[in-house]
């Protein structure tokens, strides 16, 4: 690790100064290896208001720095918005969650070997050298929205599940000015500038998460596969809040993880089931309009088919055509 200075902010205002550091879960061990090596590391654990879970309207607002346990075992997220606890507990250990914050999961590095193997081209970690991945060995890398500069994908559990929920980020920017940007905006596909990923600018910080008002009954889960069953980045993962009236699918949202640059929304295949009667055909015939025809390195093709049954898994356990266990759906009770 290179000689870094270390500052304590007292103002947001002070975030300007260098690298953000709140858990550190995700950057020290990039520090360490010298992937990424700020000169100047700024502690934003001291600042005010952003370690609260707090009613927003009908809906939550959600401190950048409260934790990832904290958040899952909110009894208020528990009863309104389970998808995003469930998430949560799917990703990384309990130590790690202890650590680990709101606003640093959402901006997590991407796992791509290539950017951790600082031997190798990557445009994200070092604009204009080149993708190592591109020819390279490539299973965790992404199935859509990727360009010829990344194949990287996303890593985070709890982003595809506020994607799912529709959340915004607040963002305070340097000017000291709050604004709002709903998840799917926030992110930024790699196009030929990988290293920028999100909507943040120079001087900008993450203060919260807002969650809309929760639907009522609406069922909700969130499926991840993954190499073994704790510890281990998704392969692919599915979100969904579904409403039913009947067998009649009324509302729906649903993203994809693991699959791309940042969690993955297909406005197609929403439009494509609500209003429809479920049905084994129906979830088919939107697999079909879900899953490209083809992957952006010939390693991840096995997506195509780990997707597309994964995602025909989980309509049918929100939609009541297959039998679940109780820790696989859960039920909006806001």
């Amino acid at each position: 690790m290179r000689p870094f200075d270390f500052q304590r902010a007292t103002t947001p205002g002070d975030v300007a100064a260098g690298q953000i550091i709140a858990g550190g879960t995700n950057l020290l061990d990039l520090m360490k290896i010298e992937v990424m090596t700020p000169d100047v590391v700024v502690d934003i654990t001291k600042l005010d208001g952003m370690s609260e879970i707090s009613v927003d309207g009908d809906g939550l607002r959600i401190g950048a720095l409260v934790t990832n346990t904290a958040l899952a075992n909110d009894r208020r997220v528990r009863a309104g918005w389970p998808l995003l606890s469930r998430a949560i507990l799917a990703g990384a250990s309990a130590q790690i969650r202890n650590k680990a914050t709101t606003g640093g999961n959402l901006l997590q590095r991407t796992r791509c070997p290539y950017f951790y193997d600082t031997s190798q081209a990557c445009n994200k970690r070092n604009p204009g050298e080149g993708c190592a991945a591109q020819g390279g060995a490539g299973r965790m890398l992404a199935l859509f929205g990727t360009s010829e500069h990344c194949l990287a994908a996303h890593p985070s559990d709890m982003a595809v599940a506020l994607s799912a929920l529709q959340a915004d980020v607040e963002i305070r920017t340097a000017g000291g000015e709050t604004r709002r940007v709903p998840m799917h905006d926030f992110y930024r596909g790699p196009g030929d500038r990988p290293d920028i990923e999100t909507a943040l600018e120079p001087g900008d910080l993450v203060t919260a998460v807002i969650l809309p008002a929760p639907q009522t009954g609406s069922r909700q889960t969130y499926r991840k596969v993954r190499d073994r069953a704790s510890y281990a980045f998704a392969l692919v993962s599915v979100a969904g809040a579904v409403t039913m009236d009947g067998d009649t699918i009324s509302d729906l949202s649903l993203a994809y993880g693991s699959v791309a640059p940042h969690p993955w929304m297909n406005h197609d295949v929403i439009e494509m089931l609500k209003g429809q009667t479920a049905s084994i055909e129906l979830f088919e015939r939107a697999a079909d309009v879900l899953i490209p025809d083809s992957a952006p390195h010939p390693d991840t093709d096995y997506k195509r088919t780990l997707l597309r049954r994964t995602f025909i898994a989980t309509m049918r356990q929100l939609t009541g055509l297959a039998e679940t266990a109780g820790t696989d759906i859960a039920r909006s009770e806001a």
